[in-house]
């Protein structure tokens, strides 16, 4: 039978509350039809018909007569009983979960996040890129935020460094006038350096532990387009160490120092004082405006990195030259998102070939 004239106003998608079913029951007793009781609390009656069927239970009735009793059963709507049964069948509803089907995914997702300090991100990607696993047991990036925020995993949001320190992003950035001049301003640098679709262009700061003058500081250089991080350790944070470091770089890298190095993007620190004059007769140097971290995002990017193994406040000089070359090597050996969950190192190599060959 279709219901193509029926005027109910039925509510698609929503199920039977218990208050509804407690409505059904006490109408039933009064002996009303399905179909009225469909149009009483408007529903369609196909609804009704179904419910009352879920909901019947086997009740006993007794009689006497002729000084006999006679015991038999009929069946009866009972609202408690169709709830128990609906709760109990939504147990059973919805998609079953890719963590239930094995662990696998789990145990080397955990292993990636604590013991390599992987991103969830990074760690899904990777899964994915490189088809690690079935495509069906891996979840995707929000997912697997859910699964260690209910506790699946052994990961914990503790461990999750970057998420507990993100901050919202600033909407309004001003550029302020330099009030000291170094060199050329990051205005007249070339747009398409703003693209990351050219090799060759670094950003150079330095990270400090504690801020006493005789500690050591790290000196950073990031390559924007493959985002390969150099870091040197230097005796303090101040002009001539900086610019010693930057000379056995050139030492280090002989002929090639003119291929690598295109560009060099820096803040207004006093320690880079003497960078434009030591380099410009090989390469472009370029000053960003004051507290205009974001024109440098990818160093900014870089050293957060660099804070899960040397947090601020502990001292540079006690950190070994093995220990910042680790740190080097893991930044370097990290699948990044941007870089479709291939690794600076693997990009690098290749944009480097790239670059050869074109000469």
């Amino acid at each position: 039978m279709t219901h193509s004239n029926d005027t109910t106003l039925a509510r698609k998608g929503k199920h039977l509350s218990y208050a509804e079913r407690v409505q059904i029951a006490v109408l039933k007793k009064e002996d009303y039809s399905n179909r009225r009781i469909a149009d009483v609390i408007g529903r369609v009656p196909q609804t009704i018909n179904n419910e009352i069927h879920r909901g019947e239970i086997n009740q006993l009735k007794r009689q006497k007569q002729n000084g006999k009793i006679y015991d038999y059963y009929h069946k009866v709507y009972d609202a408690d009983a169709a709830q128990a049964n609906y709760d109990k069948q939504r147990l059973n509803c919805g998609r079953r979960p890719k963590w239930a089907d094995t662990d696998a995914f789990i145990e080397w997702a955990d292993e990636k996040m604590l013991d390599d300090k992987w991103s969830p991100d990074t760690v899904v990607g990777f899964a994915k890129r490189h088809e690690l696993f079935d495509a069906s047991i891996i979840p995707c990036t929000t997912t697997l935020y859910g699964w260690i925020d209910r506790g699946i995993m052994r990961t914990k949001n503790i461990d999750l460094l970057e998420k507990l320190s993100r901050k919202p992003k600033v909407s309004a950035q001003k550029k302020r006038p330099n009030k000291r001049v170094l060199g050329p301003s990051i205005d007249r640098r070339p747009k398409e350096i703003d693209t990351r679709e050219s090799f060759g262009y670094w950003e150079i700061d330095t990270v400090v532990g504690n801020k006493e003058k005789t500690d050591a500081v790290l000196l950073t250089l990031a390559e924007r387009q493959t985002r390969f991080e150099i870091i040197l350790k230097i005796n303090g944070k101040d002009q001539e160490s900086v610019n010693q470091a930057i000379r056995n770089l050139q030492k280090r890298s002989g002929h090639t120092f003119s291929t690598l190095f295109r560009t060099i993007t820096s803040d207004n620190g006093s320690e880079f004082a003497g960078l434009y004059e030591a380099l410009k007769d090989t390469l472009d140097i370029y000053f960003s405006h004051p507290y205009a971290s974001f024109e440098r995002g990818t160093s900014e990017n870089q050293h957060k990195f660099i804070r899960r193994f040397i947090p601020k406040g502990k001292p540079i000089g006690r950190v070994s030259e093995a220990q910042c070359l680790r740190i080097q090597q893991w930044m370097n050996d990290y699948p990044r998102k941007i870089l479709d969950y291939r690794t600076p190192h693997e990009s690098f190599v290749n944009a480097l070939r790239s670059e050869r060959q074109a000469a």
